[in-house]
């Protein structure tokens, strides 16, 4: 096995989250999003705004949430058949690779997105399947990545070492969104006159950075360790078997178990908060999009010492499902408060506090499960693919939710609502952990 805690290697590994970061923030965080509301509206906050796709009639801002949803149902689905071949050819740096390439040269052709009704130019079917196609390539990628985590750090180091994922991740992120930033609100420095050409060769330029930076990971990570006597079980069925086994042991890992269930419901709020964050500012505060950006950048840079601080006060303090006690709480909060939002400073304020606690709750969960996995088991990618199926499905529920009910009442307001519910559960479940909790939790 690949000896664990190379600094070379823990490096690599993290550069991957600073290459696909960049999509993370610019496709789903800021500059996409205020871009496909700014061109599917019709300026008028006293009217819904609706969009045609492939004759269907959806709210606009519901539609991309379906897009997302569906995106995530894809991953869940075909997840489990990747991972096992990965796992019996010991090749997950190939998939790795694959989602890369698919999910990076899909930001590259939402370069083309564009609804002009002067120039007779609508791309909007293009371009949600463009965007559909980089969520799943985006995220595929993270089934494999994740997967290294065991394989390459032990359990002493594991939450440092994934929190050094995300802060890479959210460096690299930042460095990209300035120059996207700099190209979209200062376009006649470069005697751009078409305000729609910045903001798509920010899509164009996020392919090309998640390529470039990809080939470090790419270069320096083990391809990953072998099972040659699962060659001959049905590729297409195995993975499935082997989530099967995989719950089957989780099932007398009663801490894990729980765990899980308070992952499932957490995160249908924490990632659809993220996905959505910046269309409810345009949609119901009204927010100009270049301080939506700067606000979605300055959250980005408040994430870093947040991860940096869940990491340790669960490994010096308070351990980690006490830490994460805590941080759901202080989501359940924020969406209480988003609901009664109506002014610009108190937008900024919640962004804030958001900041702090985002990045610590991905890093401490994906360290938490990975801390109590068999440490020397030689397929991290099946029990990571089970950790990321259940985060799909769950986002699958939670942005499918959160568009239904926009497109019920008529307002996202009770959509976060919805959310703070799914929060809830994913509190009381991790009260159940805590009675099952190992020592070294």
């Amino acid at each position: 096995m690949q000896q664990r805690n190379d600094k070379k290697v823990v490096r690599s590994w993290a550069f991957f989250d600073w290459a696909n970061s960049a999509y993370n923030l610019v496709i789903t965080s800021t500059i996409f999003p205020a871009y496909y509301t700014a061109v599917t509206s019709d300026k008028d906050p006293a009217t819904i705004d609706y969009v045609t796709f492939f004759g269907k009639k959806f709210v606009n801002s519901a539609l991309y949430s379906y897009a997302m949803a569906f995106a995530f149902l894809v991953i869940a689905i075909i997840s489990p058949i990747l991972s096992s071949i990965a796992d019996t050819r010991g090749n997950k740096k190939i998939f790795m690779k694959m989602f890369t390439y698919l999910g990076a040269l899909a930001c590259c052709g939402l370069f083309f997105f564009e609804v002009n009704e002067v120039k007779g130019i609508n791309t909007l079917n293009f371009s949600v399947i463009m965007f559909v196609l980089a969520a799943i390539g985006f995220w595929g990628s993270l089934v494999f990545y994740n997967s290294y985590l065991p394989e390459i750090a032990t359990v002493d180091k594991q939450d440092s070492v994934s929190a050094k994922g995300f802060t890479y991740g959210y460096v690299g992120s930042i460095i990209l969104q300035i120059i996207c930033f700099v190209f979209v609100f200062k376009r006649d420095w470069f005697g751009i006159e078409d305000p729609s050409v910045p903001a798509r060769l920010s899509f164009l330029m996020v392919g090309i950075w998640w390529i470039l930076f990809a080939q470090i990971p790419f270069k320096n990570l083990p391809k990953g360790s072998p099972n040659y006597q699962e060659e001959k079980k049905n590729i297409m069925t195995s993975g499935f078997k082997e989530l099967n086994k995989v719950w089957r042991q989780l099932k007398q890992m009663k801490y894990l178990k729980r765990f899980l269930f308070a992952f499932f419901f957490y995160s249908m709020g924490v990632q659809t908060v993220m996905l959505v964050a910046t269309i409810f500012g345009e949609k119901e505060l009204q927010l100009p999009t270049e301080k939506l950006i700067a606000t979605i950048l300055i959250l980005q840079i408040v994430a870093i010492p947040g991860a940096m601080l869940m990491s340790y006060l669960s490994t010096k303090k308070f351990g980690n499902i006490n830490v994460l006690i805590g941080v759901v709480a202080i989501w359940i909060g924020c969406c209480i408060a988003a609901y009664y939002l109506h002014t610009e400073m108190q937008f900024y304020a919640l962004a804030g506090v958001i900041g702090m606690i985002m990045g610590g709750i991905q890093s401490l969960s994906r360290s938490t499960y990975s801390k109590f996995l068999p440490q020397d088991s030689p397929d991290h990618t099946s029990f990571f693919s089970f950790y990321d199926v259940t985060e799909k499905v769950a986002l699958v529920f939670g942005l499918f939710s959160f568009g239904y009910i926009e497109e019920l009442t008529q307002s996202m307001r009770n959509s976060v609502i919805a959310l703070a519910l799914f929060f809830v559960l994913g509190l009381v479940f991790l009260v159940f952990v805590k009675k099952v909790e190992p020592k070294n939790a």
